[in-house]
């Protein structure tokens, strides 16, 4: 019986191994993403600023292509005025990327400070597995770039953005890699 329940849990775990290894090599893209980001990061700023100016245009015309396929009058109105909203507010991003990544620093600063306290709270949840120490690192981190974004706003937009994205990426991903790591070291220890 015990070889059959062994056989049993063998597909179980080299599926969670492959997770893993996904999760192994997710991490160091982001971490070489963060180091990337760091490096150059005027050309990172305003690359957040393009994507995210695409993404609110794709948005718009997605808002679009929906309203044609509700069947009220009213949706139909208000989903043209939130899909051109949209793709006014991509276009100016995309136009005026420098005013726009001043308007971004500020909306970065905020998004960070969330994310800080939200990895504190993923921290305490996980806490008794191992490698959960380094979501507690990173929630610190975290919270302190938002403090060093807002207190050097505006005059150091063009390279905060770039380069404490690129900071955060890299410490994300060093403790995504971490907890990763540890995960591999208990599967092997259970097999």
């Amino acid at each position: 019986m015990n070889s059959t329940s062994n056989s049993a849990s063998a597909p179980l775990s080299a599926a969670v191994g492959k997770a893993i290894n996904w999760s192994i090599a997710l991490s160091i893209l982001l971490i070489l993403a963060g180091l990337f980001a760091i490096l150059i990061p005027p050309i990172s700023g305003l690359g957040v600023t393009l994507f995210i100016g695409w993404a609110m245009i794709v948005g718009g015309i997605t808002h679009l292509i929906f309203a044609f396929k509700t069947h009220t009058t009213g949706s139909i109105f208000w989903e043209i005025l939130v899909g051109a909203l949209y793709i006014f507010a991509g276009g100016y991003l995309i136009s005026h990327p420098l005013v726009a990544l001043l308007s971004l620093t500020l909306l970065l600063a905020a998004y960070l400070f969330v994310e800080g306290i939200l990895e504190f709270i993923y921290a305490f949840k996980v806490r008794p597995r191992h490698g959960s120490f380094w979501l507690v690192i990173d929630g610190i981190i975290t919270l302190i770039l938002a403090f060093m974004i807002w207190r050097t706003w505006p005059s150091s937009s063009a390279w905060a953005i770039g380069t404490l994205i690129g900071i955060s990426m890299l410490f994300s991903g060093i403790s995504r890699l971490m907890l990763s790591l540890a995960a591999k070291r208990v599967l092997k220890q259970t097999l």
